[in-house]
């Protein structure tokens, strides 16, 4: 059956972020959605933010598409251009190397979620956070200033 039972599906918290680099991250959950459908061309994960939390760290890839749909609460979307406010039913979209860095903050005193769509091309994907000592390649995580990675 296509309906996808979300209480079913296991809720993932954590990350796998350089310390100290996770804190920020660490109150946000997520739901695999696409992956428990089976579903491979894409990523889809549905995104809870506890009051203070953020989505990641500010970052753009080289080679994946994003696609933010806000469906509950509100989030304050931080990027080069400055900040904006998301609610419910407003979508943002990040096309593959455009040199944006991105997140989400949740800065109200209640949760707020949305789906986060992606092309998940994890073996060519570069993802690149311009504030902090840290990058993402296939081979996985590396500090920036570290000349042996």
């Amino acid at each position: 059956m296509p309906k996808i039972d979300l209480s079913a599906l296991p809720v993932n918290s954590g990350s796998s972020y350089l310390p100290p680099f996770d804190g920020p991250v660490l109150a946000r959950t997520w739901v695999a959605v696409a992956a428990a459908a089976g579903l491979c061309r894409f990523g889809a994960n549905l995104v809870t933010l506890a009051p203070g939390a953020w989505s990641s760290q500010r970052h753009w890839h080289s080679h994946e598409d994003e696609m933010v749909v806000m469906l509950a609460g509100e989030a304050v979307l931080v990027e080069e251009d400055g900040e904006t406010l998301l609610r419910p039913g407003d979508i943002a979209c990040f096309p593959a190397g455009v040199a944006n860095g991105h997140h989400l903050q949740n800065r109200s005193a209640l949760p707020c979620q949305f789906l986060a769509i992606g092309n998940d091309a994890v073996d060519i994907d570069e993802c690149h956070y311009p504030d902090i000592d840290m990058h993402l390649g296939p081979a996985g995580f590396r500090r920036k200033s570290d000349p042996a990675a």
